[in-house]
């Protein structure tokens, strides 16, 4: 009886096996340099797809021979074939909305200028939300000037015009009198608030703000704005996913899906009725546009306790059984953001010019217990760290639950603009990985004149440190933060391979080859978000989601990776994007 049954199994395998082979291809693309993505694998030259699926990779020969009467074969002359791309943090709701709105795009001009544009962007409706004027993308130098805006804004035709301008890093804001008036904050109220608060709201000695706002200010604020509508949001939606398809994007992390647009969510205190942009997604998922994997993550409060993740459960079960949805964990911030004058990043050593260490929002004492409890679950948690000491509370979180238990969770931090040197090797060792926002690691106003004279130069040397990262054997996920930084993988893997700005190169020892952006947008986000036995390689059974470029970028010299482009990008083994002088694969 054994035996038979030994000889059963053995047919069955055989016949499996024999049914794969049979298997025939519905696409196969040959003729390509196939980067797979799997460690170690050489180049390949072919790929075969079957039911939204890779079927096998290989030769050209072994592979085409999968083709069957009704499989589709294209010649790809050469070109580079790699999985899709995948962002592990990019708030792409807002991104999409940014598409659809007034935004200065980080551009710089005179105040006067300025105005006209706002003024343009006001009459034209396109900077309009509700009565509430509002330009994006604002870059941090406006808020040295503030002054300039109160003159422009303050008076005249806008005395009674509720404006808000909010920095193209989602961290800072300036607002008008007429949009403080229309939020209640006045001299009084900011007298009221802790001191935490009452340094996120620039204000004088009387107390009266003066339109500047970090974090928890611009919530206050952000929080009687009016909110868009459903169908402003979804079409933000449809915006975001086919801007991301043509960059060759088929997935990303959400990492503050359940925060509503204008919110900094710094400081949320999510409740079951918190779903954010959640709603959007199951939208478009509906209506087939969902055309990449969504990792949605919850913002928790940074002080939450195991408690409250219980809340953050009741969201999820709302949001179950859509497709391309997942819902993986919880995203916690560390800190905020390092630039002068909001400096409210937690550093080791204080800025200079203020003699204070910043602001760090987890209790070291308590962080672990979250992350434990998040890690019990399952779920991943991400941390925004931008200064070393939140980086380093980041890690010690994670130690906590490593040490309770060995889930085989990944978490991850992301920012990291600065680590110091004795937590590098803790990446690895806490098996935490390095999700970093490498078009950022540039030599330009926002990474020397708003940081290099106001923290240590020790800490400055290692701004952004990739390369000290990965030779402490540290796993870097790419990821854009868009729209503080344009999603393009493309541009922030030539970025973080030259670190080259306009101001110079920001510390050319941190430089990265580009076989290691290739797996950090591939292979490592996915791990990062989640989904790594789906997608991220080129592998047999993984979802067949790939991308075509206009040129060789394993050889091409530094600066043409700067201008590559995305010729087709393909989900679930259907493509979703061609470039307009493209045949259709």
């Amino acid at each position: 009886m054994h035996g038979m049954l030994k000889g059963a199994l053995a047919l069955a395998i055989a016949l499996g096996t024999f049914e794969a082979q049979a298997q025939n291809a519905d696409l196969i693309l040959y003729n390509a340099k196939v980067f797979t993505a799997e460690p170690g694998q050489p180049l390949q030259q072919a790929v075969a797809v079957a039911g939204g699926k890779v079927l096998q990779v290989g030769s050209n020969e072994d592979i085409r021979k999968l083709a069957g009467t009704g499989s589709k074969q294209v010649d790809l002359g050469g070109k580079v074939l790699m999985p899709g791309f995948i962002d592990s943090h990019s708030h792409s709701i807002f991104g999409g909305l940014e598409l659809i709105s007034a935004s200065l795009m980080d551009e710089e001009m005179d105040l006067d200028a300025f105005v006209a544009r706002l003024k343009q962007d006001r009459d034209s409706g396109k900077a309009k939300n509700g009565d509430v004027v509002v330009m994006n993308g604002m870059n941090s130098s406006y808020w040295s000037k503030a002054d300039g805006l109160a003159e422009r804004l303050n008076h005249g035709e806008w005395e009674k015009v509720p404006v808000i301008l909010i920095g193209s890093d989602h961290h800072t804001a300036w607002a008008n009198a007429a949009m403080l008036k229309r939020a209640k904050l006045d001299a009084q109220r900011v007298r009221g608030l802790s001191s935490l608060e009452q340094g996120n709201i620039a204000h004088g000695k009387d107390f009266a703000p003066t339109g500047f706002l970090v974090d928890s200010g611009f919530d206050l604020v952000a929080a009687t704005m009016p909110a868009a509508s459903t169908e402003t949001m979804d079409r933000a939606g449809r915006a975001a996913v086919k801007y991301n398809n043509s960059l060759g994007i088929t997935a990303w992390m959400d990492p503050a899906a359940n925060g509503a647009p204008g919110e900094a969510v710094f400081n949320i205190k999510p409740t079951e009725k918190t779903v954010g942009v959640l709603p959007v997604y199951r939208d478009l998922a509906r209506d087939g546009e969902l055309t990449a994997h969504v990792a949605a993550l919850q913002v928790v409060n940074p002080r939450s306790t195991p408690a409250d993740l219980d809340v953050i459960e009741k969201v999820r079960q709302q949001f179950q059984g859509i497709p391309n949805l997942t819902l993986p964990g919880i995203k916690v911030f560390a800190d905020g953001v390092i630039e002068f004058p909001a400096q409210s990043a937690a550093l080791l050593e204080n800025y200079k010019n203020s003699h204070k260490p910043g602001e760090l929002l987890i209790d070291p004492k308590h962080f672990g217990e979250l992350v434990s409890a998040a890690d019990a679950r399952g779920w991943l948690v991400h941390v925004h760290a931008i200064g070393d000491r939140a980086v380093r509370e980041s890690l010690n979180g994670v130690a906590q639950a490593r040490k309770d238990r060995q889930s085989g969770v990944t978490h991850s931090i992301t920012h990291l603009q600065l680590v110091n040197p004795k937590d590098f090797p803790r990446f690895k060792q806490l098996n935490v990985i390095a999700s970093m926002q490498l078009d950022w690691a540039t030599a330009e106003p926002y990474t020397v004149e708003l940081v290099k004279p106001y923290i240590a130069d020790e800490a400055y040397r290692y701004m952004y440190p990739a390369k000290s990262l990965l030779d402490n054997g540290a796993t870097i996920a790419g990821a854009s933060d868009w729209p503080v930084s344009t999603p393009d993988p493309l541009k922030a893997i030539y970025q973080a391979v030259t670190r080259q700005g306009e101001e110079g190169v920001l510390n050319a020892a941190e430089r990265v080859d580009r076989q290691t952006m290739f797996y950090a947008y591939t292979r490592n986000a996915a791990q990062t978000i989640g989904l790594g036995d789906k997608i991220g390689t080129l592998a047999p059974g993984k979802q067949a989601d790939m991308v075509v470029l206009d040129r060789d970028v394993f050889s091409v010299p530094d600066q043409q990776l700067d201008e590559a482009r995305v010729l087709h990008t393909l989900f679930e083994g259907r493509e979703i994007y061609r470039a307009e002088d493209q045949p259709a694969l």
